[in-house]
């Protein structure tokens, strides 16, 4: 076995722990279980120049002229983007737009991509509102208020029963134009993937494990699935090793294919964290990339027992699929992300900054796993 212990991602997604979240070397050498002289030099390696070779003396006045209109076309490109879907209202949508983003752009240039006089907006904004519009304003601010009472996951329908509960006459109409206008919105869950049917697996190793879930020692028993996670970039995909003795995270891995190499890869990192010495237990479900030959001879050349559960049974792998209903409803539900790289810094802060050395689990005695290995560690030391 390679004597690197830790893949280039933990390295990196540990360094952005550092550099982009602000987190003290020392915190995260304690969180992670990793020396500080390592992450130094993780640091080090991944550090960029300070400044270019090359400082640039001078402009010419044609790439001064080329730049001036890139940012014009860039800005109303981005203009259109955000104001795309009131193009084709009210004008007074169209004003609403313009101020609230008066500071990023011109205003000549936001009214000439609305579509709208600068002489009209300009008179808009110094005139009154008017008395409807100042009751959606106040109606607004109560519609607010329900919003974030109810932990942002209320829409439109259940927000109208709560101003009619206020006494407020509102249509469902009229709420849902607010809250449109504002960018607020409901809480949206996860639709369940259509399942797979095929023909037999290639590959059926029998279900060791018969849901027994208590472990007396650390690396008896791991379980290991696959879950995904939607961005706007496509989905990503994570899949975990958990030991069930401390259910501690100790292997994961992340990318944009679902493949036997993306639990290959989560595997290997729990072998290079905890070193078994004694053959371990490692359960799955009958996924493709679980009952292929690839899976089975990684398994045999690490002196790893397969276990399976039965076919469609979720409960035979309740631990995985726990562990993913935490992480989903504690913090993927909660955000929304632009790019894969953004969700995998979320998930490697939940899962190495959070769950692993600080998440109390009521099945590690409502101490995190990190500290439940810990403890054990030193009572058979003590012993």
């Amino acid at each position: 076995m390679s004597k690197q212990r830790y893949p280039q991602e933990f390295k990196t997604e540990a360094v952005k722990q550092i550099t982009e979240r602000g987190h003290k070397v020392a915190d995260v050498s304690a969180r992670l279980g990793v020396s500080q002289h390592s992450l130094y030099q993780w640091i080090k390696a991944q550090r960029t120049p300070a400044h270019d070779r090359q400082a640039q003396v001078s402009q010419t006045e044609e790439l001064r002229r080329l730049k001036a209109e890139l940012k014009r076309v860039t800005e109303e490109r981005d203009i259109l983007k955000k104001g795309r879907s009131v193009l084709c209202q009210a004008v007074r949508v169209k004003y609403a737009f313009i101020k609230r983003h008066e500071g990023e752009y011109s205003i000549r240039r936001l009214c000439k991509a609305m579509a709208v006089h600068p002489s009209g907006y300009y008179a808009w904004k110094v005139e009154p509102m008017s008395l409807r519009a100042k009751d959606d304003q106040r109606l607004l601010g109560l519609l607010k208020h329900a919003w974030l009472e109810s932990g942002g996951v209320y829409g439109y329908r259940k927000l109208t029963m709560d101003m009619r509960d206020l006494g407020e006459r509102c249509g469902k109409h009229r709420v849902a134009r607010l809250l449109k206008i504002e960018g607020l919105r409901s809480q949206t869950g996860y639709k369940r993937r259509a399942g797979m049917r095929g023909g037999k697996p290639a590959i059926v190793a029998p279900n060791h494990l018969q849901r027994r879930f208590a472990a007396a020692e650390p690396n008896q028993a791991w379980v290991t699935d696959i879950t995904y996670i939607r961005t706007h970039e496509g989905w990503l995909y994570l899949a975990v090793v958990v030991d069930l003795f401390s259910r501690q995270v100790v292997g994961w891995s992340m990318g944009s294919r679902i493949n036997t190499g993306l639990v290959l890869d989560a595997l290997l990192m729990a072998l290079w964290r905890r070193r078994p010495k004694l053959p371990v237990m490692v359960h799955s479900d009958q996924g493709s990339q679980f009952t292929g030959h690839d899976w089975q001879d990684f398994l045999r050349d690490h002196n790893l027992v397969s276990s399976m559960s039965r076919r469609g049974n979720c409960h035979d792998n309740a631990v995985a699929e726990s562990f993913f209903q935490l992480l989903k409803r504690e913090r993927i539900r909660r955000q929304i992300y632009s790019t894969r790289d953004e969700a995998r810094a979320d998930v490697f802060n939940y899962i190495e900054m959070f769950y692993n050395p600080k998440r109390r689990h009521g099945t590690a005695g409502d101490i995190s796993p990190v500290e439940f290995e810990r403890r054990h560690s030193q009572r058979l030391n003590s012993v």
